[in-house]
């Protein structure tokens, strides 16, 4: 029989079997289409050694007027600005005490409790001191994080066990930074809210200081103060466990996925509470809810950085200077309401609450979704307010100015913006706006797109190519000028395994330099970002793998796309070919794509597959010497689309194997051929690599398959 191509439709396609989908791929991990053919994806190295604290939910790139390229970094714990691979802190402040004798040790232990009546602070939370004196043998100046909190009263954790038990510190000032936000989204409200089968009850918590396995059995936390000292439940995102014993920071012996709920992984800075008290289905209780998903927002106003915390107020951070020109970061960010420049106060009617900030483009108005009215500080969450044009400390409307406000009319909540070409489009939870700037006296024009549309998140969404894309909860949208569906080959495979109860960690990014839009979400069984799609918008196809991302950032004032990790810091992406990690390690990037099955004549026949002539690049590797790049050919026979793939050979002597079942070939730059004879009624093809330094793209192999009969 004559050789023939096997040349597969670009596109992975999973919205039917393997065999309805004959004549193109099926499955794959790490690769992308470019130019039609399937390549491994290009790796990612830390942008510095350096790490943060808490989970990144938003990154942003700005530069200064004197030069200085800027990367915002917005946590669930904090707000940094990156400069030089250092992330430094410009978390906004909320209060500032000033605290007499604030300060109880206990002898021989790390804990203190601090006196501060209504200090307004919850678990988690930082609060700096300064002045104080030694007490216990401690001298407690610095910042220090939260670890249980009652109305007046919470403890901290000293580096060092006190040598007494005293109360004191002297004239001490408490500087509170705003309240910490949770890493994954928190619990409903209501009657049968909560767990299924009960609620948990009580007050105390304390977060983990290690993350946590679904097969952890002790769990490792900040503290245990306020547990109970020998059994106990506690309850971690939607999962219980319990435990036996417990010393001062940890809880031993420990049952994962108590009373019906699922053992699964959390990460470090999740909070745990006190599941001593469990009120059973249908009985009333007091349940203590999370708060939500702490999401940023930000905007430049020139060289200043207005930064929102979502549900909270306005900030601005301005860059100081030292003398000799060098940035400063000892000035945390502000409240753009309490800010003044020149001649200029900002007024009183500046939101206090607000869901997002944006600063348009080209008409240059601070512009907050989801605020409190005029006068009012109740947020209304369809309400839209902007400041005046060029000047973002006027609120307040008047002739002589085009500050104002609209009320959209459909949906209950508005979701996001996202700015385009010559519009902004402003998402509801039922509908898709366009926000035109007209010039007075309406200063901006509204218009409805759509309705009956979703988008799963705020930041669900990306513009690319003056054309936006976004995820809803059931299907991918495109605004081209209009709203339309988004066609998916991978549609059916999203929706079947996703996580919608953590959809406010979805997000979306641009790839540009592969005309990509990326998509991360939590599968089905996942609390935390694990999965990924792919739309190449030039080529029209979609792709898919797995990845732990929580950020993500394409911006052409940086060489590479930024992607933030679970292990709080920043990778850039498409940089070499591994997985590099922020301590050194490097790690080969396993990838790999199958095609859906093939037969020939219908399957009528058994087809015998004699051999295989590769066609495939390794451009761009970096294998060291003297190893060469390689991957491994993948044939897997199967007699009907209802059988198991033949198992594996052992890839020794030829002979010695069975035709039935499925081949391994390693595959180099100049192999010439493969020699297979395997035979099935049906077969996939696959091709993998597992080496460091190894980056390939596949061509048009060809195959010697002949007819082989019927049985």
């Amino acid at each position: 029989m004559p050789l023939q191509k096997l040349q597969l439709r670009p596109g992975v396609n999973r919205e039917g079997t393997t065999l309805a989908n004959e004549g193109g791929w099926f499955e794959c991990n790490k690769i992308r289409f470019r130019s039609g053919y399937p390549q491994k994806l290009g790796g990612w190295q830390p942008l510095t050694s350096n790490t943060y604290q808490g989970v990144a939910r938003s990154l942003w790139n700005w530069v200064t007027l004197r030069g200085y390229n800027l990367l915002g970094v917005g946590t669930n714990l904090k707000y940094y600005v990156e400069n030089g691979g250092t992330y430094n802190d410009i978390t906004p402040i909320r209060d500032v005490n000033v605290l007499t004798n604030p300060f109880t040790t206990t002898s021989g232990s790390t804990t203190v409790t601090v006196t501060d009546m209504g200090h307004g602070a919850i678990v988690g939370d930082f609060v700096t001191f300064s002045g104080a004196s030694a007490v216990g043998g401690l001298t407690l100046n610095g910042e220090f994080q939260i670890v249980t909190a009652t109305t007046n009263t919470y403890t901290i954790t000293s580096s060092v066990a006190a040598s007494s038990s005293a109360t004191g510190g002297g004239t001490v000032t408490a500087t509170y930074q705003i309240n910490v936000g949770v890493p994954t989204y928190g619990f409903l409200t209501g009657w049968g809210a909560g767990l299924w089968g009960g609620f948990v009850s009580g007050t105390t918590q304390t977060t983990l200081s290690l993350a946590l396995s679904a097969a952890n059995t002790t769990i490792t936390v900040a503290s245990t103060t306020g547990f109970s000292n020998a059994t106990g439940t506690v309850l971690i995102d939607q999962e219980l466990a319990t435990y036996t014993g417990n010393t001062a920071t940890t809880f031993t012996g420990a049952t994962r996925g108590a009373n019906g709920t699922v053992a699964t992984s959390h990460t470090l800075g999740t909070t745990v509470y006190n599941a001593g008290t469990f009120t059973g289905w249908g009985q009333s209780a007091a349940y203590g809810i999370p708060q939500q998903l702490r999401l940023w927002s930000e905007a430049n106003y020139g060289d200043y950085l207005i930064i929102n915390p979502r549900g909270g107020a306005l900030y601005m951070w301005v860059p100081a200077y030292s003398g000799a020109g060098n940035l400063l970061f000892s000035t945390p960010a502000t409240l753009l309401s309490s800010t003044s420049s020149g001649i200029y106060q900002t007024d009183a009617s500046c939101p206090t609450i607000c869901n997002m900030v944006m600063v348009s483009d080209s008409s240059r108005f601070v512009i907050g979704f989801g605020v409190n009215d005029y006068g009012e500080t109740t947020q209304d969450p369809m309400l839209i307010r902007w400041s005046d044009q060029e000047n973002y400390q006027v609120w307040t409307p008047a002739i002589t100015n085009q500050a104002g406000s609209y009320r959209l009319s459909s949906g209950s909540t508005i979701v996001t913006a996202q700015q385009t070409r010559q519009e902004i489009l402003v998402f509801t939870d039922a509908a898709v706006f366009s926000m035109q700037y007209l010039g007075p006296p309406y200063v901006w024009g509204f218009n409805i797109l759509s309705d009956n549309i979703s988008i799963a998140s705020p930041n669900a969404v990306a513009t690319a190519n003056n054309i936006t894309y976004w995820m809803g909860t059931d299907k991918f949208y495109a605004y081209t000028g209009r709203v339309e569906t988004l066609p998916c080959s991978l549609r059916q495979y999203v929706y079947d395994d996703i996580n919608l109860d953590q959809a406010y960690q979805f997000f979306a990014g641009t790839n540009e330099g592969y005309s990509e839009i990326w998509w991360y979400y939590c599968s089905a069984n996942s609390t935390v970002i694990d999965r990924y799609v792919i739309y190449n918008y030039l080529d029209q196809v979609w792709y898919y793998g797995t990845l732990g991302r929580t950020a993500w950032l394409d911006s052409p004032l940086r060489t590479y796309p930024m992607g933030a990790t679970y292990s709080y810091t920043i990778v850039y992406h498409e940089n070499g070919n591994d997985d590099v990690e922020v301590n050194g390690t490097v790690n080969p990037i396993s990838a790999y794509i199958q095609s859906s099955d093939f037969d020939i004549g219908d399957g009528h026949n058994f087809g015998f597959v004699w051999r295989m002539i590769p066609d495939i690049t390794f451009d761009g590797s970096s294998t060291a010497t003297p190893n060469k790049p390689e991957v491994t050919f993948t044939v897997r026979p199967r007699q009907n689309p209802g059988a198991a793939y033949g198992t594996a050979d052992t890839p020794t002597v030829q002979s010695a194997q069975s035709y039935n079942n499925t081949k391994y070939y390693t595959v180099q730059e100049f192999t010439q051929i493969v020699y297979t004879r395997l035979r099935g009624r049906q077969m996939a093809f696959k091709v993998s690599s597992d080496q460091l330094g190894c980056m390939w793209q596949l061509g048009v192999p060809r195959i010697d398959v002949r007819s082989d009969g019927r049985r």
